[in-house]
């Protein structure tokens, strides 16, 4: 799969203004013909066909040329038969709206009869957009080998992890032994403003590279830094306290040689085995907050903020590198961005082991990702995020 121009979201910017007056345009158009032609004579079931049809082709041309010139959400613009038979299903329900409701006033039913459809015809778009997305993102991309020397890096975001930072190491080393020992394996700590000597003790546990951020920023710039620190072809990362046992990145490092440009883990995938509960009310909060990232992801994900991700070098760069947010949102954001750029990538199944030291905060930090997910929708609609052009990354043979 080749990154194509107009599947990468940066190519032109959505304006919700005009996007709100194009619709607001295509139903006033609407209304007013079906209850103009109504009124003259015509009966309403042709009425209302002639409305409708004159609405869709109005609306689709207006939001090509106007609104989503280039952004994620235009695939169903782009796609006239997709575009056509969503609209031709929404109408059929406006019609039987409007026509069943012939007790009523003319612009009344017909008012009710577009707000009907209208819902209707956001669901199918949404369907058809989780079904666009997971198909592109479903086939290896065979590009050809990523930049790189080792064939892993592992990056590991660390704060105020100074009293089990050298475990981590050792565990990471231990556990993906046959890497090391072949000089594939580099461990990249990031020690992200801690205020003790989580940075002395992994340089004292051997990891490959130690960063230190000058303050605390939180696990997005983290991940960031320890991306454009990183030498692998391959480049994971993975929380300090080692919820997800290292050997697993094993298969996400195939995944990723296999041809797609990002691997990540799925807690909630059927092959995966919980090792260790987590509290109800973090399990509870964890599945809200996917449900919320519904309204900025098309893919229909069951897992954002699985901490077990890799990513193919230059696609890691990309994506870590267009990055802004810095909180836990930052799961959520590289998933967007995964999206917006035309990547492929593959869902894997992880056993998982929750760490009773960890430092997240159910209720903070899920107050921090939904403020997060509304800062990710609206740089997106700005087009605040850098375009990706068709030869970013390498196509496949």
């Amino acid at each position: 799969m080749t990154v194509r121009q107009g599947a990468g979201a940066g190519q032109g910017r959505t304006n919700p203004r005009r996007f709100v007056l194009v619709g607001a345009s295509a139903t006033v158009i609407d209304v007013g013909l079906a209850v103009g032609l109504a009124h003259a004579g015509i009966s309403r079931s042709l009425a209302d066909l002639l409305a409708l049809s004159v609405a869709a082709v109005v609306a689709w041309r207006l939001h090509g040329i106007v609104t989503l010139r280039g952004d994620t959400v235009d695939r169903w613009i782009r796609q006239p038969p997709v575009f056509f038979t969503a609209a031709a299903i929404a109408g059929a329900i406006d019609l039987t709206v409007f026509v069943g409701l012939g007790n009523l006033p003319l612009f009344g039913a017909k008012v009710l009869a577009v707000g009907v459809a209208a819902f209707a015809r956001s669901v199918l778009y949404r369907a058809v957009l989780f079904r666009a997305v997971r198909r592109e993102q479903s086939s290896p991309s065979r590009r050809s080998t990523a930049p790189g020397g080792p064939r892993l890096s592992v990056v590991v975001p660390a704060f105020r992890e100074e009293s089990r930072i050298e475990a981590t190491v050792a565990t990471i080393r231990a556990e993906l032994e046959d890497l090391h020992r072949t000089g594939d394996l580099e461990i990249v700590v990031v020690d992200d403003g801690s205020p003790d000597a989580t940075a002395e003790r992994a340089r004292v546990a051997g990891a490959d590279q130690v960063v230190v951020q000058p303050k605390n920023r939180g696990k997005g710039a983290a991940v960031r830094a320890g991306v454009r620190a990183s030498t692998g072809r391959t480049v994971a990362f993975t929380d300090a306290d080692l919820a997800y046992a290292p050997g697993q990145l094993l298969s996400f490092l195939a995944s990723v040689e296999s041809g797609y440009d990002v691997a990540i883990g799925n807690r909630h995938h059927q092959q995966t085995a919980t090792l260790a509960g987590t509290s109800a009310l973090r399990s509870f909060g964890s599945r809200v907050v996917n449900m919320a990232t519904n309204i900025l992801l098309l893919g229909n994900y069951r897992d954002t903020q699985c901490g077990c991700k890799a990513f193919r070098s230059d696609a890691a760069r990309i994506v870590l590198g267009a990055g802004m947010i810095d909180g836990f949102a930052f799961d959520i954001e590289v998933l967007h961005l995964i999206e917006r750029y035309g990547l492929s990538m593959e869902e894997l199944p992880v056993e998982v082991v929750n760490s009773e030291t960890s430092t997240v905060s159910a209720l903070r930090d899920g107050v921090g990702v939904f403020v997060d997910i509304l800062r990710i929708r609206r740089a997106a609609r700005r087009g605040s995020y850098p375009s990706l052009g068709v030869n970013a990354l390498p196509s496949g043979h």
